[in-house]
């Protein structure tokens, strides 16, 4: 055997000790010298290449090109691969993190005597971040098979990617493996399998939590998000208060951020703000996610003043700290204090991105904005943002709130791939604007496509209200069906607005059928069958549901309230009404609005009892404000009872509330008609007609013909009708004549 010369033995140890500095370009120069002496390096001297192929790894790539396949080819060249493992798992780890997996591969089927490194190296080169997971698993299962000894760091790898394939199963074996193979006492692999539980059920991951001798601050902070995440955020914030006080664990920014979502979602303003007290106190308020999230607790509990101090004391903000703020505004009605914010955030520097641009076309859906909302959407092209799905679905949104339909169709038109979201809120679109016909057509377009969308609940429910507008039976019958087929009829908030559908086309029998099929009902549904008898003129119905519905121990709620209210009113059971007024705004009283009184004084007035309504106007609660409905309501009595005096103010109060309503001035006229006042009744009308910036809404009645839904206005002649609906008026008035016979 040939010594090497004193020059090659002086490049080996340069190239080791240039490995041991990190001096990568300088270990590869060694090596050319190395080659360039014609070196055969002896077996005793392999422990250099492992260094080389790391420099090679340490190295950009157009600097190392070509050097790997030649250090590689050396090696084989030289009999070093073939006579030491240590040389394949070094090559092995070379191909793998260099990103050819495949090369990697190769190697690792060549060998004849794999190690556990060599195992190690493949299966992790296979999970780390999801190269080929599944690939991964099945190398694992078949080194266990080979009885080979897995690290600690494959073991996490194995347990996480278990976790993102959701495996149940596999994670169950690698937990027995985990016990027999003595790492059940190792805190990575421990806290990696409770984060795996944690996907399939907080019980099995707590079960374990409970049985670990030793946890660490990444344990707690696992069980605390995985409590939040699954919507038991009480027992997160419970344990969160045991593990401070119980155990002394210091909590990190992690643990924080998942703690201040928990307060987020249980709307806990006194918990969040102790826990504001708790990181300011430790140290924790500079970090970035800590402080956005404090804002966006503050924000989601309604409190905007602390979350405003929150975001002043920031010492860095980034997009995320503008847009909670921004979002917390927006959420809580402060649409021109979002504006404000807008201009600080564009003079601050920082940069619209697409959350902002959302927030900003809520507000201009909000004002009705329609010059904003076409500014926003030239941003939205300047920023390419025109194929984002989110911003062009609010920006479709926003124009139809803003009356602009037309461009709302034209965005709707031009967009490329259209999800669920996009075909639901252009169908509540055209509802938006009282076009149901082109929202029903909508949704058929979007199941008759060669690729058709399945619709979900929210499109059901904007199907369903377009069937309500056009208040045609058999296209409501028909999306009663898709309902049933799509197996969204048994869901509650679904099966609750196939109920109002109906009634709303006058099929209450049908409605109540809906009712009975509805499994869990809840406060809603009730509120809606008792509202659906009302607008049927079936008061004693609805006051028969409301009874049955405490019987099943649900409390009535505001809507249900109202619902009772106008059944009566529109019933003619005054006294009924009013009884149960006082009965059930006992424990209410905190939660009426402006349409209960409205209801109250719209019974009052109907009784003839329009001074106990004027004075119920005088005494409404701090707060409360009668609306035009109310006055109207009262005036419309005053025309019944021809009380002008009464009458003038509330007219009065309604043109001030309402300064183009046109029923005003044609209940006005109306009043002082069946007084005698006929020149007073003439000028109402003279106004209305003079007005230019009125609209008189035409009255029209609604009558089903062979299952379609036909309307014919007020003043319409014969020669104006289609025959078809001519005929049925016709055979109606002769039915009506035969009854009062």
């Amino acid at each position: 055997m040939r010594v090497p010369s004193k020059k090659i033995l002086c490049l080996i140890s340069l190239i080791k000790e240039s490995s041991a500095k990190g001096k990568w370009q300088d270990l590869l120069f060694h090596y050319h010298s190395l080659q360039g002496e014609g070196a055969a390096i002896q077996l005793t001297d392999v422990s250099v290449f492992p260094p080389i192929l790391k420099a090679c790894l340490n190295l950009p790539l157009s600097f190392t090109h070509g050097h790997a396949a030649s250090i590689h080819a050396s090696m084989l060249k030289h009999g070093f691969a073939a006579s030491f493992t240590s040389i394949w798992n070094s090559i092995i780890d070379f191909y793998s993190k260099s990103g050819n997996l495949g090369a990697s591969m190769r190697v690792f089927q060549s060998m004849t005597n794999p190690d556990s490194v060599s195992w190690n190296t493949i299966i992790h080169a296979h999970l780390y971040q999801d190269v080929s997971p599944r690939e991964g698993l099945r190398l694992f299962d078949q080194a266990r098979l080979a009885g080979f000894q897995s690290n600690v760091s494959t073991l996490v790898l194995v347990v996480q990617t278990c976790r993102n394939l959701a495996t149940f199963f596999n994670g169950q074996k690698i937990h027995g493996y985990v016990i027999r193979s003595g790492f059940s006492a190792v805190n990575s692999v421990q806290n990696s399998l409770l984060n795996f539980y944690t996907e399939f059920g907080m019980e099995l991951a707590r079960e374990l939590f409970d049985e670990m001798s030793d946890r660490d601050v990444i344990s707690w902070s696992v069980m605390i998000a995985g409590f939040v995440a699954s919507e038991e955020s009480t027992l997160a914030l419970e344990l969160f208060k045991e593990m401070i006080s119980d155990w002394g664990i210091r909590a990190d920014e992690q643990i924080v951020v998942s703690v201040l979502k928990g307060c987020s979602r249980l709307r806990d303003i006194k918990m969040g703000t102790l826990v504001h007290g708790f990181v300011t106190s430790r140290g924790l308020g500079h970090d970035l996610f800590v402080d956005n999230s404090l804002i966006d607790m503050y924000s989601k509990c309604n409190d905007m003043d602390s979350a405003l101090r929150a975001f002043c004391e920031m010492p860095i903000k980034n997009i995320v700290s503008w847009n909670s703020l921004l979002s917390g505004l927006v959420h809580n009605g402060n649409h021109a204090d979002a504006l404000l914010l807008f201009d600080s955030m564009v003079n601050a520097g920082a940069e619209a991105d697409e959350v902002t641009l959302v927030n900003l076309l809520q507000v201009c859906k909000h004002f009705g904005d329609s010059y904003h909302c076409k500014s926003i959407h030239s941003r939205i092209f300047r920023q390419g943002y025109e194929w984002n799905e989110l911003v062009i679905n609010s920006l479709i949104d926003a124009y139809a709130r803003c009356n602009l339909i037309t461009l709302a169709w034209r965005q709707f038109s031009n967009m490329k791939i259209r999800d669920e979201v996009t075909w639901s809120t252009m169908i509540a679109a055209f509802n938006n604007q009282g076009m149901p016909d082109e929202a029903i057509a909508v949704f058929q377009e979007m199941c008759c496509r060669t690729s058709p969308v399945k619709p979900n609940s929210i499109t059901m429910l904007n199907l369903l209200e377009a069937c309500s507008l056009s208040a045609d039976l058999r296209i409501s019958m028909w999306a009663h069906a898709i309902a049933i087929r799509r197996y969204l009829a048994s869901e509650v908030a679904v099966g609750t607005a196939i109920l109002d559908m109906y009634s709303k086309c006058g099929a209450i029998e049908a409605s109540r059928k809906v009712f009975e099929w509805i499994h869990c009902r809840n406060v809603v549904s009730w509120s809606a069958m008792i509202a659906a008898f009302g607008m049927n003129g079936l008061p004693n119905d609805a006051l028969a549901c409301l009874a049955e519905m405490k019987l099943h121990g649900l409390k009535p709620n505001p809507v249900t309230i109202l619902s009772v209210l106008s059944a009566c009113s529109h019933g003619g059971l005054i006294e009924k009404g009013l009884s149960l007024f006082e009965e059930l705004v006992q424990d209410l009283e905190g939660e009426l609005v402006a349409e209960h009184y409205s209801c109250l004084i719209d019974l009052l007035a109907r009784a003839g009892k329009l001074e106990s309504a004027i004075d119920l106007i005088e005494r409404l609660p701090d707060g409360q404000k009668p609306s035009a409905s109310a006055w109207g309501a009262i005036l419309s009595a005053c025309r019944n009872y021809e009380n002008t005096e009464i009458g003038f103010g509330a007219f009065s109060q309604v043109l001030e509330s309402e300064t183009s309503s046109t029923s005003a001035y044609l209940l006005a006229s109306s009043m002082y008609a069946s007084s005698h006042s006929w020149t007073d009744a003439t000028k109402m009308r003279w106004l209305v007609n003079n007005n230019r910036g009125m609209r008189v809404e035409g009255a029209y009645s609604l009558v089903h013909v062979d299952g379609r839904a036909r309307k014919f206005l007020a003043g319409n002649n014969r020669s104006s009708l289609p025959d078809d609906l001519c005929l049925a008026i016709e055979r109606l008035h002769s039915s009506i004549s035969n009854t009062t016979r």
